[in-house]
């Protein structure tokens, strides 16, 4: 459930939810037609008609279809960021982060069938790998900005954040890829913990001194 609104914040109008509805149907919309048919073989026209709305509303809420992908991948950050902050304050970085990323899983569709063929749409449509970067890197600064409140003061913590959250997301894109060659058939949540332990196992943390803030 979302927090309550601050007081201080109006609460969206009736105009507001209404345009917040069409904006979300239009999204849900074209991403199955996405990944059902491909990303470039469909048409606004094709999304329009799925989502009961004109050509005109379309456009007036995305520019291009590129955007309404992105207004779905900003959907998956916030989702990110709302798992790791929500994971204990005595919990263990690296594993609330990895907590996010189990906890988006269930976020990205409705049942397996369905994030696998989003998962195959964002990671392989050649349309959409500025997209994909993009998604990418919007993740590294949640998760950066959400991992140095976690990690102990210590002077060179804001790099630290930074490469936890890069290792992470190295984490998850290697899972994807194996998911993505074993064509979805495996479930992706065990994959993605089994490529935490193996990347655990080939750089286990050492005992280090700290580094001079760099910064």
């Amino acid at each position: 459930m979302k927090p309550d609104a601050p007081e201080d914040q109006p609460k969206p109008g009736l105009r507001e939810r209404k345009q917040g509805r069409i904006r979300a149907t239009l999204i849900a919309a074209a991403m199955h037609l996405f990944s059902e048919q491909g990303y470039d073989q469909t048409t606004v026209d094709e999304i329009a008609d799925a989502a009961k709305v004109s050509r005109r509303t379309l456009f007036r809420m995305f520019e291009t279809k590129g955007d309404i992908v992105l207004a779905w991948t900003r959907g998956m950050t916030q989702s990110l960021s709302d798992a790791l902050a929500s994971c204990p304050a005595d919990m263990h970085p690296a594993d609330a982060m990895m907590h996010a990323f189990t906890a988006l899983v269930p976020q990205i569709a409705e049942n397996r069938k369905d994030t696998y063929a989003f998962v195959f749409l964002i990671e392989k449509t050649p349309s959409l790998r500025t997209v994909s970067f993009q998604k990418y890197a919007k993740w590294e600064d949640c998760l950066a900005d959400g991992l140095a409140k976690r990690i102990p003061d210590r002077k060179n913590r804001r790099n630290a954040a930074r490469l936890m959250a890069r290792g992470g997301i190295a984490i998850f894109r290697t899972a994807l890829d194996e998911w993505i060659r074993l064509k979805g058939r495996p479930a992706l949540v065990p994959l993605l913990q089994k490529m935490y332990e193996l990347q655990s196992s080939l750089w286990p943390a050492p005992e280090a001194e700290e580094m001079p803030d760099a910064t």
